[in-house]
Order: structure tokens, then sequence, then C-alpha cells
């Protein structure tokens, strides 16, 4: 599959075979997820290209619509790659909110359907402390927590490691899937709080295995 810059237009995707439009499958640019499929002209094609923000044609409205242009729910483009034929686009993104109008995190549910099962929760999990961060919600530990600033979350890490590693000497197996998900958690504030992306993480342990 070809690699379709972001800083360019493309003139090699093949849009005569869909009477001038091309399907275009959006998938979470951290956890893989599949979001939604729509489709693409040309001219949506190099809007998307040109905002670095999902924008669409529909078949019903025959009309460019940009996803979330009433809800704010954008696709912040990362790539666009096209498959062999260059008739058939894969969009990856990251959401800023649900990616279907129904409410749910795709249109096909909130469950997860990528490759990485559970572990996307991951990502969806790093989205829901980017949210308590930003709105602030006056019950909310997450954005307590991150009020108290770096050092009381790195404190807060290394008491959980501890009870991890406690619960991995005398505690049952139960009880270091709990404490082990404590210490998850606090993490992904920590990373928040530096502002640094899981992702950075994942990439990390990636060029150590390859």
């Amino acid at each position: 599959m070809s690699r379709v810059p972001l800083s360019i237009e493309v003139a090699s995707i093949d849009f005569g075979k869909g009477d001038g439009l091309v399907p275009a499958i959006v998938q979470d640019a951290d956890s893989g997820a599949v979001l939604m499929l729509a489709y693409m002209n040309r001219e949506a094609l190099e809007q998307t290209l040109a905002r670095k923000r999902a924008v669409f044609f529909s078949r019903s409205k025959r009309r460019l619509w940009e996803k979330g242009e009433t809800t704010g729910h954008t696709l912040d483009v990362v790539d666009v790659v096209a498959d062999c034929d260059n008739d058939t686009l894969l969009v990856t993104a990251r959401p800023r909110g649900p990616a279907c109008h129904n409410g749910t995190l795709t249109c096909f549910g909130d469950e997860s359907r990528s490759a990485a099962g559970e572990l996307a929760f991951l990502a969806k999990l790093e989205g829901i402390i980017e949210k308590r961060a930003s709105e602030k919600p006056e019950n909310s530990y997450t954005a307590k927590l991150l009020e108290k600033g770096v050092a009381r979350i790195a404190q807060k890490v290394g008491e959980e490691g501890v009870e991890v590693a406690l619960a991995g000497v005398g505690g049952d197996a139960d009880k270091v899937v709990e404490e082990s998900a404590d210490l998850l958690f606090h993490l992904l504030v920590l990373l928040r709080a530096r502002g640094i992306a899981l992702r950075k993480v994942v990439q990390k342990l990636e060029s150590r295995h390859r």
C-alpha cells in the first residue's frame, strides 16, 4: 500500500470506478479500532489533506461535509493510505469524541473491533483522562489529582508500584490485577501531566523488540 503525505495532493486515486467516489475507512490512530465508513470524492480528499480533518461526500445530501461540523466531534487526520488498486482509502485519525452520530465510540458500537482487543481500552482511557483534564468536573478524582501537580502524581505512581510488588509476592491473582489496574491508571495520569502520549511509550517498546 502506498502512503499519501498530507502535504501534497494525490492524482493517482482512481475515482472513476465508483462514479467519482471512493470508500474511506476510518481507523483510530491509537487504538486501531475501525471507527466508520464513508465516501470521498476528489474535492473531499483534497479538503481532508488541506485541513488535516476528515471531510467526506454525503451521498444523500450530495455535498461535502466535515465530520463533526455540527457536534464538534471531528476526526484529526494522521495519515491517508491508498489500497493496492488506488480505489479505497484508509484514513487514520484521532477522534475528538464519539465517531458515530448515535453517540457510540464507533459506528459499529462501543466495543473495540481492533486487533489489539481489550488493550485498545488504554487509548480510550487516555482520552477520558484528557477530557477530565480539560473539563475539570467538580467531583472527578482525575481532575483533582492533576490539579495537585506532577510531584503528587509521581508519588501516587510510586505508591501504586509498591502495591503491585507486594501483591505480586503475597496476594492472589485478583489482587495483582486490581493493583496493576491502579498503577496503569496513575501512570496514564502522569503521562498526561507531562504532556506525553501513550503511543510514545508503545513506540519505545516496539523499537526495543524489532
